[in-house]
């Protein structure tokens, strides 16, 4: 069942350790098909895994298919996916820059135009919550408040997109733009940080990217357009 996607799935999940988003079988990538939400399985490395390993479940958590326990962030992946119909795709990521600035602020600047481009502008951070436990995901709706990504404080980071690939960019992009900011912080001076208007137009650009342009796969995901 859903053997593409599966797929897609999986790769995604290696993307995330080739970009250093992840350490061994940390974090985890869903995806919504239909009635179903496929989850990566709990504790297996990316580069491990197969199809048949993805779990697939509805939307209140039965497994229909696979023999492998789910992550266990699966009752927060679950409550993201059911309070967020608009949303396809949810990408939960360690990536150490991000978490490290969610430590010492509450939220992330937008201080560069990739990060306007793929996440919407600044990145709330969420109140501590302990991980595997639906709060988590309660936090996450709660202060995504129309950009793609959140920072999850003391944990890491989730974001959300129409497809596994807007989640990607957004996770990517986030943590390009918590290194800049971090080096620029740590060179003295105030940091110049995106104006509104400027993320509006680099918002705006994003929406010719690639080869397709705007006219092929643009969606909504929590009042933003994103590819």
């Amino acid at each position: 069942m859903h053997e593409q996607q599966k797929e897609e799935v999986i790769s995604t999940g290696r993307m995330l350790d080739r970009y250093g988003l992840v350490a061994l079988s940390g974090g985890n990538v869903s995806l919504r098909v239909g009635e179903h939400i496929l989850v990566t399985p709990s504790g297996l490395m990316y580069e491990q895994l197969t199809p048949d390993d993805v779990p697939v479940l509805t939307p209140d958590g039965t497994v229909v298919e696979g023999a492998l326990r789910p992550s266990v962030d699966t009752g927060a992946l679950l409550h993201i996916y059911n309070a967020m119909p608009e949303v396809q795709a949810v990408i939960h990521t360690h990536q150490p820059y991000a978490t490290a600035l969610g430590l010492s602020m509450d939220e992330l600047p937008c201080c560069v135009t990739t990060m306007a481009n793929a996440v919407k502008g600044s990145v709330r951070v969420a109140s501590f919550t302990s991980a595997a436990t639906e709060e988590m995901g309660v936090q996450a709706v709660a202060n995504l408040a129309g950009r793609l990504a959140v920072v999850l404080r003391k944990h890491g980071v989730i974001a959300v997109g129409s497809t596994l690939k807007q989640a990607l960019y957004a996770c990517v992009y986030l943590e390009e733009a918590a290194k800049t900011y971090a080096v620029a912080k740590s060179l003295g001076g105030p940091v110049d940080i995106l104006t509104e208007e400027q993320v509006r137009e680099a918002v705006g650009v994003f929406d010719d990217y690639g080869q397709s342009g705007a006219g092929a796969d643009f969606h909504h995901v929590g009042g933003a357009v994103v590819n």
